[in-house]
């Protein structure tokens, strides 16, 4: 059987719902035809994954990978991408409207922004100068200013904003569209996440595949490690191993044939398979010395502060990845130099945020900007979606004197790629940016949005687990049809 059949089959069975729980892909392809030898050698030659295709009445993908910038911890919006100078106007003073209980409930009065607003671009979007470098992409985002989120908690939000669901167990949403799409790369799997920067709070089941097949969850790759994937070295010749794969293969067929479909048999070999070919790649795509040193500077890798330098490395990896067809890319950020021990959520700041979103922004600024300028020279960022987001914003108020508490009521994300209508803003909060007031966006809506941009019909791309059908978007997401071109 031809991979395009198998393609095929697999896309029917999702469309009528009839997904691996119903219509294993094993049951379907030995009775269909040659079975599991016909599937092997599919994994094994051909480039794309044989997973879920869209259905008939999908929109047309506009964008074929996804960069997930993820800034764990909290970015202030009022600090970045929604100005509000009554914030200026009644600094010192105490807040006029109820205090919703927060984090910590050290709440101080009203704290200007240590940062000034200007008008970027030709579309004069606002970007305050905490972001001098994203500042000069203004044309190209689209800035959501109004999102929302039901978790006020790190752990619960990160579940949240990556799978619509605050506890864990559920796919991630680079799962899903591992799942929905599968891989325009043969030597690695859908979803990878650069791992350079730890996990964030609520650890590496926010990467996970949940009910979906194993084969979908997060391949950690840390491109600042000697071994960027854990036992990625072969530790037998290559000759020898081919070998004992052959053999492998024949007693995985064999076993197979004893134990029926099981969905967790089929997802561990495929994940073998999956292994064997990244042993070759993985050293080559991390390999940078085949980059210029213009490229190299222009995502800050020359740079003296070394979390710049290995952000700009995630960034400049995203964009080899993408270049090789790898689905959904996640970018980790890393602690912050005064504050080492604070792995999972840097931006974080209840107190110094000055010094500490400063810090940050150092971090990422200039690698996100070289990363837009890099896919748009190479004829890329017509094909890419890059999403920004924390996982909620902080407070128009102090937490004591000098830091912001959580605030997930109203915040800003940005996108930016094929499909978006740069320069623009959708959706607004009060006028201390506290409250979403228009077009209040939950991170349902946010990856219906994604996934309609993938050519993914969001309503039908479901899995059905514990006797529900299952989607990243819920039953409450809908496409933001207004930020699109």
């Amino acid at each position: 059987m031809s991979s395009e059949s198998s393609r095929a089959m697999s896309s029917e069975s999702s469309r009528s719902g009839l997904s691996h729980p119903t219509m294993p892909r094993r049951r379907l392809l030995t009775g269909a035809s040659t079975g599991f030898g016909a599937m092997a050698l599919s994994a094994l030659t051909a480039r794309g994954d044989l997973d879920a295709a869209p259905g008939p009445s999908a929109p047309p993908a506009r964008v074929r990978s996804v960069i997930f910038c993820f800034m764990s911890g909290g970015v202030s919006a009022v600090d970045s991408f929604d100005p509000k100078p009554r914030l200026t106007v009644d600094h010192g003073k105490p807040m006029t409207v109820p205090v919703k209980p927060t984090m910590f409930n050290a709440n101080g009065t009203i704290m200007a922004s240590p940062w000034e607003f200007r008008r970027r671009g030709k579309s004069g979007l606002p970007v305050s100068d905490l972001f001098p470098r994203i500042a000069g992409c203004a044309d190209d985002l689209a800035v959501i200013r109004s999102m929302t989120s039901p978790a006020n908690e790190h752990a619960q939000a990160n579940y949240h904003l990556h799978s619509g669901f605050s506890l864990a167990g559920h796919p991630s949403a680079g799962a899903w569209m591992s799942y929905g799409l599968g891989s325009d790369c043969g030597e690695m799997p859908g979803f990878v996440v650069l791992a350079g920067g730890g996990a964030p709070l609520g650890g590496v089941g926010i990467y996970g595949s949940g009910y979906l097949p194993a084969t979908h969850q997060a391949t950690l790759l840390d491109p600042s490690a000697a071994d960027p994937v854990a036992n990625i070295r072969p530790r037998e010749p290559l000759f020898s191993q081919e070998a004992r794969m052959r053999v492998i293969a024949r007693l995985d067929r064999r076993h197979l044939a004893l134990t029926g479909d099981d969905p967790r048999l089929e997802a561990a070999i495929r994940n073998y398979e999956t292994a064997a070919r990244m042993q070759a790649a993985v050293p080559g795509f991390v390999d940078m010395s085949d980059e210029t040193a213009e490229t190299k500077a222009l995502y800050g890798i020359d740079s003296p502060v070394r979390e710049t330098v290995e952000y700009g490395r995630q960034c400049l990896l995203a964009r080899r990845l993408v270049e090789r067809g790898v689905r959904f890319i996640e970018l980790t950020c890393l602690p912050r130099p005064a504050d080492p021990g604070q792995i999972g959520n840097p931006w974080d700041q209840h107190g110094g945020l000055k010094t500490g979103h400063t810090e940050m922004a150092t971090q990422v600024d200039q690698p996100i900007a070289g990363l837009i300028h890099d896919l748009k020279r190479r004829g890329l960022f017509e094909e890419t979606l890059i999403v920004w987001a924390g996982e909620f914003g902080r407070t128009p108020f102090a937490q004591g004197s000098d830091g912001r508490d959580h605030n997930p009521f109203g915040f800003s994300v940005w996108i930016a790629g094929g499909g978006v209508k740069g320069g623009t803003t959708y959706g607004a909060t009060d006028d201390l940016g506290y409250h979403a007031v228009e077009h209040p966006v939950t991170v349902h809506h946010l990856w219906a949005t994604v996934l309609h941009l993938l050519g993914v019909d969001h309503e039908q791309l479901t899995y059905r687990f514990g006797g529900r059908d299952f989607r990243l978007s819920d039953v409450h997401g809908r496409v933001i049809h207004d930020i699109l071109a």
